[in-house]
This record gives structure tokens, sequence and C-alpha cells, in this order.
């Protein structure tokens, strides 16, 4: 069985290297780290991903709203939004752009093996 190449969209270094941690021990082979939008976009031209964990501030001038709207457009990969805001404008946003998922941070390795299982059919 193929492993499930996953990229990592965070700002916070520590928090990425966590995910990246817990995708791999659960089997998923994290393809890309990135804390913004465009070092993203640039990096998905050459990989290939099967899911995109996307935090909701980035480094740069794209938001992760932002960089989700040309990920939908451009590259039709599934993607989950992290988030430390549980406001109703921020979760508006959120499902009106994706109806992938979210997660808010911070969150137990349990509930990213449920969400990303959810997404990829696992």
């Amino acid at each position: 069985m193929n492993k499930k190449r996953i990229v990592v969209v965070e700002d916070e270094g520590i928090v990425a290297m966590d995910i990246s941690k817990c995708l791999s021990s659960l089997g998923y082979e994290v393809v890309l780290i990135s804390d913004s939008g465009e070092k993203t976009l640039k990096e998905l031209e050459n990989l290939q991903a099967d899911l995109i964990l996307m935090d909701v501030e980035l480094k740069g001038n794209l938001n992760g709203l932002e960089t989700t709207k040309i990920i939908k457009e451009k590259f039709s990969i599934p993607v989950v939004f992290l988030t430390a805001f549980e406001d109703d404008a921020t979760l508006q946003k959120i499902s009106s752009m994706s109806s992938d998922g979210f997660l808010v941070k911070p969150f137990e390795d349990e509930q990213l093996k449920q969400t990303v299982e959810g997404v990829l059919g696992a």
C-alpha cells in the first residue's frame, strides 16, 4: 500500500513538527512543511499530495484561506484547516471555503488521526 502524502502548512515551527511526527507515526508521508502560502503554492507545482493541513494564519502575504482558494482552483487537493480561533466569523469563513474539515488548536493526536482518516477514507 502506498503511503498517503500530506503537506503541513503551519506558521509555528514547533506545532508543524509535532503534527509531522504524529502523521509519520500513523504511517503517512509528510512531503512538505511550509510556513507560507506562497512557498506552499510554489512547491505544490513539483510534488503530489493527497491532503493539505492548512493553518489559517500564515507568514507572507497570503493567509490560509486565500492559499486554499488557489489550491482548490489549481490542484483540487483536499484541505483541512487548522485554527486557534473558534469565533463564528472564522468558522463561517472556513466552512464556506472547504467541506474537507477543520481542527481547532490545540488538538489531540487522536483528533488529528480521525480527521485525516475521514478525509482520506482510511
